[in-house]
């Protein structure tokens, strides 16, 4: 079972810069790794920071809500710049799950028709086309001949239609 980390606990064994995002070791461990005065942490394979504290795996982002206001977020933690391990304080916010799924600045993985966000190739028209979820559903928002038209109508409707939209 995950042991309950607090603020105090938390604020003991580590420092955290908010300017910077990084947190720093106050305590050694029992690795040569954690010792006192050395960057805590390291990231993931989906690009976030992870620190292990009290044995167990913590994302950083989430260690710097509980460490600046004392407590653990009430929702997810989303990094407003859109950059997983930029864990300063002044890009961090308190978020639904909802607003941070709408805070994305990259197009998926899988999107190699385009590589933008928002917009695709539609084999049977023979253009790229672009559209946005709301409210879970899908509103198309044109065919367009240059894939950077598409990008820059999504764009529109994004900063228009989506509240986490940070773009």
């Amino acid at each position: 079972m995950k042991p309950e980390l607090t603020a105090e606990r938390l604020r003991e064994i580590l420092g955290y810069d908010p300017d910077s995002g990084i947190f720093i070791w106050k305590q050694c461990g029992a690795t040569a790794k954690r010792r006192e005065g050395t960057i805590a942490g390291g990231l993931t394979d989906e690009g976030y920071w992870r620190i292990y504290a009290l044995g167990w795996p913590f994302k950083a982002h989430r260690l710097a809500f509980l460490y600046q206001t004392g407590a653990w977020p009430r929702g997810e933690v989303d990094h407003i710049n859109g950059m997983k391990a930029d864990n300063r304080w002044s890009n961090l916010r308190d978020a639904t799950a909802f607003v941070n799924q709408q805070n994305k600045l990259v197009a998926r993985s899988d999107n190699r028709s385009s590589g933008l966000l928002g917009v695709t190739w539609n084999k049977r028209i023979k253009r790229f086309q672009a559209q946005i979820w709301v409210r879970g559903k899908i509103t198309h928002l044109g065919y367009f001949d240059d894939p950077e038209q598409g990008h820059q109508a999504y764009l529109c409707a994004k900063r228009r239609l989506h509240e986490g939209c940070t773009i």
